[in-house]
């Protein structure tokens, strides 16, 4: 008998794209399909957001309203909860949620199948191993929602910025990237099931570096042959680009510190390339972004925008 799976999303983009990923890895392995109310679920997983204090009050609220269906309708359910919020709170999270029955990191998702099992047995599972190669390249998202026209890819995980006010190095781990040759199939197989526009994404979609898989705090150490053969972002993009020239194609979020003259130059040679770039104004200050650890200036942010306009 198929398990049936309910999942919310709560978050950013990337958290969409991971419960893709989690539903197909569970559909393999446990036969799950998916519901559309929680009341009908034999598991139920929620993919949490921890980005700010809001986002978390958030989550809680839900879990309590989880808690009632469990209590009142459906008390062989069960809860786990997965994402940023998990690998924050880790173990936490089961003596403060009683509710919850695991605790999931976002780079333990292949592991969903063992820790579902030891729920079965009576036991608390947690996985919060955060990894320097996990990318889940070898995973086809199955779109949970969308319509069937745009969608995203995910080009990078994690992140090595360090800003002072920022809990994603800390969440998702160090920054890696995806090998181009899954990227590019992902982006052909979306192309010629319907879809015409896709984002693709990464937490500094610009700093996207493949050099044969690591880290990429690791480039520094890598062989010769393998840097000579290292493929960046602008080179990426211009590989994406020539897939299909009714392809659309965009790219979020973008960080000044990471992105170059180069991924311009792209963006004009490719006319399927949207004219858009997502950029955040965290300051426009030179002082508070130097504590906040942005890695620009006012001065060099200023000079990005104009070479974008020009």
């Amino acid at each position: 008998m198929s398990r049936k799976l309910y999942i919310k999303t709560m978050g950013c983009q990337m958290n969409e794209y991971d419960s893709a990923r989690m539903l197909d890895l569970l559909k393999d392995s446990d036969g799950a399909t998916l519901v559309g109310e929680a009341c009908e679920a034999d598991l139920l997983l929620l993919n949490t957001c921890s980005i700010r204090e809001k986002a978390e009050q958030t989550v809680r609220k839900r879990l309590e309203f989880y808690n009632s269906i469990k209590r009142d309708k459906n008390p062989g359910m069960l809860v786990g909860v997965l994402g940023c919020m998990a690998e924050r709170l880790k173990e936490t999270f089961l003596e403060e949620e009683k509710l919850v029955d695991l605790v999931v990191g976002p780079d333990s998702y292949r592991d969903l199948p063992n820790l579902i099992a030891q729920v079965e047995d009576g036991r608390k599972a947690v996985n919060v191993f955060l990894s320097l190669e996990e990318t889940y390249a070898d995973i086809s998202p199955v779109r949970l929602s969308g319509n069937g026209v745009t969608a995203f890819v995910s080009i990078t995980r994690g992140c090595d910025n360090m800003c002072t006010f920022c809990v994603v190095p800390y969440t998702r781990g160090r920054e890696r990237s995806r090998s181009p040759e899954s990227i590019l199939k992902e982006c052909q197989d979306l192309f010629t099931n319907g879809y015409r526009e896709i984002t693709l994404l990464g937490q500094n979609v610009d700093s996207y570096l493949w050099y044969g898989g690591g880290a990429k705090k690791d480039f520094k150490k890598a062989s010769d042959k393998a840097k000579e053969n290292s493929l960046n972002f602008s080179g990426l993009l211009d590989k994406v680009a020539q897939i299909n020239p009714k392809l659309r194609i965009r790219f979020s979020t973008s960080n000044p510190q990471d992105m170059g003259i180069d991924v311009i130059e792209i963006m004009t040679k490719h006319n399927n390339i949207c004219n858009h770039i997502h950029l955040p104004v965290q300051s426009g200050s030179s002082k508070i972004l130097k504590l906040m650890n942005r890695g620009y200036d006012r001065d060099q942010y200023l000079q990005l925008i104009n070479d974008i306009k020009h």
